[in-house]
C-alpha cells in the first residue's frame, strides 16, 4: 500500500470529523418527526435517546480493542462506511422495538467512529509534530451546524425519509474518498508480544479521563438546560433563551479553528490551564449574571474556554507511554462522553430543586479542577511524542 502523506491524512480525518458532526446534527431535526410518526410520548422518546447514548458508550471500549488490533485507519473506514447509512435506518424504523435497535446501532456507530477518528487524528499529530485536534473538532462543530440547518429545510419541504436519504448520499462518497487518504499508525515491534487488548493500568490515563469528563459536563449543562435556565430565572422569551446555547456553540466552534495555533505556540499544559480558567469564569458569570443578555455573553465566554479542553485531553489520551492509542482514547472518550450523556439528567434533577443558577456556579468548580490537573496533559506536546518508524 502506498504511504499516505501526513498533510493529506490531516484533511482526510478532518472530513471524517465533519461527517460525524453532520450525521449528529442531522439527527436533531428528525427528533420531532420521530416523536409524531411513532406516536410515542416524550418519556418514551427520552428512553430511545438514552438507548442511543448507551449504544455509544458500549461501543467505545470495543472500538479501542479493534484499534489496538487493526489500527485506527481500518476501524475508522469501516465505522464511517456503516455510519453513513445509520440515520436512514433510524428514519425507516416503523415501530418502537425496531426504533430501539436502530437507535442503539446509530449510537454505537457514532461512538465507535468518534473513538477511531480521534485516534487517527493523534496519528496525524504524531507524524506532523504539531496539533490538529482542536481544528478537527472544529470541523465536527461545523458539520453539526450544517446538518441541523440543512435538515430542517429538507424535512419541511420533502419529508424525513427524503432528508435521511440525502444525508446518506452526501456522507457516503465523502467517507469513501477520505478513507483512502487516512494515515496509519507506525508499527511497533514490541506490540507483537502484548495481549490483544487490556484496559489501561496507568493512573495518568484516568486522570486524563477526569479532565475530559469535567470539561464535557459543562457542555452538557449548557446544551440541555441553558434555555430553561434563562426562561425560568429571567423570564426570557424563548427566542432569547435559545441564544444561550447558540452563543456558546458558535464561540466554541470559532475558537477550535484557532486552538491548534494557540496550542502549538504555548504548549498543551499552558493552553489547557488558560482555557479552563476562561471557561470557569464564563460559567461562574452565567450563574451569577443579573440579566439574561449578560448570561448569554457569559455562556459565549465559557464556549471560548471549553473549545480546546476536550481536544487537548484526547491528544493526551493517545500519547501516554506504554498505553496504546486505542486503549487510552476509548477509556478517556468513554469517561468524557458520560459527561454529556449521563450527567445532564442529574443536573436537571438538582436544578429542579435549587434552580440552575447554583448549578452553573458549581459547574465552574469542575473547570477549576481541570486547571489543577492540567499538568497531566504534558504528554500531548509533540516534542515528547515518539518518532514514527522509518
Amino acid at each position: 500500500m502506498t504511504e499516505i502523506s501526513a498533510p493529506r491524512g490531516r484533511w482526510a480525518v478532518a472530513a471524517m470529523f465533519l461527517v460525524n458532526g453532520f450525521l449528529t446534527g442531522s439527527w436533531a431535526p428528525q427528533i420531532p418527526v420521530f416523536l409524531s410518526r411513532l406516536e410515542i410520548s416524550e418519556f418514551t422518546l427520552g428512553l430511545l435517546i438514552l438507548v442511543f447514548g448507551l449504544g455509544a458508550l458500549a461501543a467505545m471500549p470495543w472500538c479501542g480493542f479493534l484499534i489496538h488490533r487493526h489500527g485506527s485507519r481500518a476501524v475508522l473506514r469501516v465505522a464511517a462506511f456503516a455510519c453513513s447509512f445509520a440515520l436512514l435506518v433510524v428514519a425507516l424504523a416503523g415501530n418502537v422495538p425496531v426504533a430501539a435497535v436502530a437507535m442503539f446501532l446509530f449510537g454505537a456507530l457514532i461512538g465507535g467512529m468518534d473513538v477511531a477518528m480521534n485516534a487517527n487524528a493523534v496519528a496525524v499529530e504524531q507524524r506532523l509534530k504539531r496539533a490538529v485536534m482542536s481544528s478537527s473538532h472544529g470541523f465536527w462543530s461545523l458539520g453539526g451546524f450544517a446538518g441541523g440547518a440543512l435538515g430542517g429545510l429538507l424535512i419541511s419541504h420533502y419529508g424525513h425519509l427524503a432528508h435521511a436519504a440525502v444525508v446518506t448520499v452526501i456522507c457516503f462518497p465523502v467517507v469513501v474518498l477520505a478513507g483512502r487518504l487516512l494515515v496509519s499508525e507506525p508499527p511497533h515491534a514490541e506490540e507483537a508480544a502484548k495481549p490483544p487488548y487490556r484496559l489501561p493500568t496507568r493512573l495518568a490515563v484516568y486522570v486524563t479521563g477526569i479532565i475530559a469528563l469535567f470539561s464535557m459536563v459543562p457542555e452538557g449543562a449548557v446544551l440541555d438546560w441553558s434555555a430553561l435556565y434563562l426562561k425560568q430565572h429571567f423570564a426570557s422569551d424563548i427566542s432569547v433563551a435559545g441564544l444561550a446555547f447558540a452563543a456558546f456553540s458558535a464561540a466554541m466552534a470559532a475558537m477550535r479553528f484557532l486552538g491548534d495555533r494557540v496550542r502549538n505556540r504555548f504548549g498543551a499544559v499552558a493552553t489547557l490551564r488558560g482555557s479552563s480558567l476562561i471557561a470557569a469564569v464564563g460559567m461562574l458569570g452565567a450563574g451569577l449574571a443579573p440579566t439574561d443578555w449578560l448570561a448569554i455573553a457569559a455562556f459565549a465566554v465559557a464556549g471560548l474556554g471549553i473549545a480546546n479542553t476536550v481536544p487537548i485531553a484526547f491528544s493526551a489520551a493517545g500519547n501516554h507511554e506504554g498505553v496504546s492509542a486505542g486503549a487510552g482514547l476509548s477509556t478517556v472518550t468513554l469517561m468524557g462522553y458520560s459527561g454529556i450523556l449521563v450527567a445532564p439528567s442529574a443536573i436537571g434533577f438538582v436544578g429542579g430543586q435549587t434552580g440552575f443558577s447554583p448549578v452553573y456556579v458549581a459547574v465552574s468548580g469542575l473547570l477549576v479542577v481541570v486547571f489543577l490537573l492540567a499538568g497531566n496533559a504534558r504528554v500531548a506536546d509533540f516534542k515528547a511524542a515518539p518518532q514514527p518508524a522509518e
